[in-house]
């Protein structure tokens, strides 16, 4: 029975590559919530506060995410043979839940508020949610190229392109106040805000717990693995296949290909590894191969067993 080990190459989309627009999202975002609270408190606005205690998070988001594409570059150890690129799965898992907290208490704030209305300076607030429109456009547009290939990246990109249309919200209901005189409005419109939010924060707990727990990367098909591996020349059965992410950019498998005739060469499987990488985004496979001897049966070759 032979074991070879086989690794491809991950996708060039990680966070390392988005050094420069991390540090101008948090330059630009840091500035903006520091004058939006500000502004936020003057006018009595919850609207303008519940929009800087979300752009605070996502400052906190943008720097976590950050630090874990840093952490994620970093070579395997002795103790860490995989390296840190899980660091960008806590990342995002870290963000969701802290990004869910904060709406709860804005939330919470929200409701005192209904029963109790305060005077809004709508001038003010439609003014600086305008300038928040421009910010944090501007931040979404720098990791909109790489949405589609990194969970850090995307939820970087959802919180921005979501501050956007927050911010245009929050100036249309400076405008509502302003022509009609309905204090409600402010509290009214933070409620909706914090249930969009949290709407959009959903997918990325679900999917960062996921990764957390070894599931299957989105988009990655184990039926389809199988399928393929089966239908190698000289593979009798496969068994064994497991597929988790080892970051939010990196996909891992192994499997047990049973082979009677016996190891197939290392041509075969760096043929197997490629494939594996340009059609089903596997950075690290890992095959072993066995010859299917009835006297020394694979332990693991069971589905339910792990």
């Amino acid at each position: 029975m032979a074991h070879a080990h086989t690794g491809g190459h991950g996708h060039a989309h990680g966070p390392r590559s988005y050094n420069r627009a991390f540090a101008i999202g948090i330059f630009l975002n840091t500035a903006f919530v520091a004058v939006e609270t500000a502004y936020g408190i003057q006018s009595h606005s919850l609207a303008l506060l519940s929009d800087a205690g979300h752009n605070l998070s996502d400052v906190l988001a943008l720097l976590l995410a950050w630090a874990a594409g840093v952490l994620a570059s970093r070579k395997p150890s002795q103790r860490f043979t995989y390296g840190l690129r899980s660091s960008t799965i806590l990342a995002a898992l870290i963000n969701a839940c802290v990004l869910l907290v904060v709406m709860g208490g804005i939330g919470w704030e929200a409701i005192q508020r209904m029963a109790h209305p305060v005077a809004v300076n709508s001038v003010t607030v439609m003014a600086v949610a305008a300038v928040g429109v421009a910010i944090n456009t501007v931040t979404a547009l720098l990791f909109m190229a790489g949405r589609h290939h990194d969970l850090n990246i995307r939820g970087a990109f959802l919180h921005m392109a979501a501050d956007a249309a927050i911010s245009l919200g929050v100036v249309l209901t400076g405008w509502g106040m302003l022509a009609t005189g309905w204090l409600w409005l402010d509290p009214l419109v933070s409620l909706i805000l914090v249930a969009v939010i949290v709407a959009g924060t959903w997918s990325l707990l679900r999917e960062s717990v996921g990764l957390a727990l070894h599931a299957v990367p989105a988009g990655v098909q184990p039926s389809a693995i199988r399928a393929y591996l089966a239908g190698l020349p000289g593979v009798r059965e496969t068994h064994d296949l497991h597929v988790w992410g080892m970051s939010t950019t990196e996909s891992a498998l192994t499997v047990h290909l049973v082979m009677p005739e016996g190891y197939p060469g290392d041509v075969f499987l760096a043929r197997i590894a490629r494939e594996l990488h340009d059609r089903f985004g596997i950075a690290h496979p890992t095959i072993q191969v066995e010859i299917g001897d009835p006297q020394y049966p694979c332990l693991l070759a069971p589905d339910h067993v792990v």
